[in-house]
């Protein structure tokens, strides 16, 4: 902008204005800055790691759900009719069709409802060049992909949205009964039986094993750190899980800066359901560290009562880059982790490339069966 002219205002309640040419500035995820799509302007957003806090879980049940408060910025909602997501719109911003499952949104905004506002957030890190660069490199390796794909990207079907996570904390407790197996070997005993030595070595074959069995029981101990729950029901669970690992060492405090220019989604799964799946997450580790306890060559444990105290959580906003299309009336879905790169999802097969790699097959088959003849 020329020195001489001066900053046009930005319009009435417009969140984050350029200071220069007054539109709308999106956070900038190859820097911790907001950035201005047109005039190039840029804001620096203040990192802050001492914001992350662990909350008390029972503080917040026994105060019960959901919390006092709305995310400052998204004060609209709109609910998809197709998967039911729940997206907080930005102020003064529409939004047409949902990031999940592409169904066009036609319910009118709500006002946002109360909910416990998240108090971490992981920064989108991959671009969307990157993560367009990313989307197609994974379709050009799946051969028999449809070739209307790699078009996705290039047609802006790649959203990015900060999609919600409980992560929780805690000191576990868990008393067991079990027994341990422990082999043994049974022979013969050359004080006791009234046979010869060569006897005796003609049979040293007979020694056989056998398991001893004793009951037992104990106490294991066991600190969870940051276990990760999707608090979203619009992605697949399989897919969540391959979406990991997030860096969670690398969480910042919440700012609304950070979700300018991206959809956000609301929680679908309260806190305390959350834990409970979370408890799931836990058990595969508790029941391998009571297996571990009872020792032995074989361990079988047949009960086991967990306690879980000082649990605390975390409402985190993780980033993720979604393509979201329809393929003969089936949806698909093909998400980035927006801190990785890592690319996850369903494609369809293309009926023409299958058919025609199978006449082609046909064909080479015809030939080598008539030149061996």
């Amino acid at each position: 902008m020329p020195p001489s002219a001066q900053p046009v205002a930005a319009p009435a309640g417009r969140k984050f204005p350029c200071d220069q040419c007054g539109a709308r500035l999106d956070f900038d995820p190859s820097g911790t800055s907001l950035k201005c799509p047109y005039c190039g302007h840029s804001k620096h957003v203040y990192t802050d790691y001492t914001a992350v806090q662990e909350r008390d879980f029972q503080a917040f049940i026994e105060r019960g759900e959901p919390g006092p408060g709305t995310i400052p910025g998204r004060s609209e909602q709109v609910s998809c009719g197709g998967c039911g997501a729940v997206v907080l719109l930005e102020d003064h911003v529409a939004t047409d069709k949902c990031p999940f499952c592409a169904t066009h949104l036609e319910s009118q905004p709500q006002a946002a409802e109360a909910m416990i506002e998240p108090e971490s957030i992981l920064p989108f890190a991959v671009d969307y060049r990157k993560a367009k660069d990313a989307f197609e490199r994974w379709i050009n390796d799946r051969w028999f992909a449809p070739s209307g794909l790699t078009q996705l990207s290039s047609l802006g079907q790649l959203n990015g949205v900060y999609v919600p996570f409980w992560s929780y904390d805690a000191m576990t407790y868990t008393r067991y009964t079990g027994q341990r197996g422990e082999e043994r070997t049974a022979g013969v005993d050359p004080m006791h039986d009234d046979m010869s030595i060569v006897a005796l070595a003609g049979m040293s074959h007979h020694n056989h094993r056998h398991m001893e069995w004793r009951e037992v029981s104990g106490e294991v101990h066991h600190f969870f750190d940051d276990n990760l729950v999707c608090a979203s029901l619009s992605i697949p669970l399989d897919k969540v899980m391959q979406l990991q690992p997030w860096d969670l060492e690398n969480l910042v405090g919440f700012k609304p800066e950070y979700l300018s220019g991206f959809k956000t989604q609301r929680y679908a799964v309260p806190l305390r359901d959350g834990f409970d799946m979370a408890k799931i997450l836990m058990e595969p580790t508790i029941k391998g560290m009571c297996l571990a306890d009872i020792g032995g060559d074989v361990q079988i444990l047949d009960t086991y009562n967990t306690k879980h105290e000082r649990v605390t959580f975390k409402h985190a906003l993780l980033p993720v880059w979604i393509a979201s299309y329809r393929y003969f009336d089936k949806a698909y879905q093909i998400m980035v982790n927006a801190r990785t790169g890592e690319v996850v999802g369903d494609r369809p097969w293309s009926v023409f490339k299958v058919g025609a790699l199978s006449a082609f097959l046909l064909a080479l088959a015809a030939i080598i069966l008539f030149l061996s003849q």
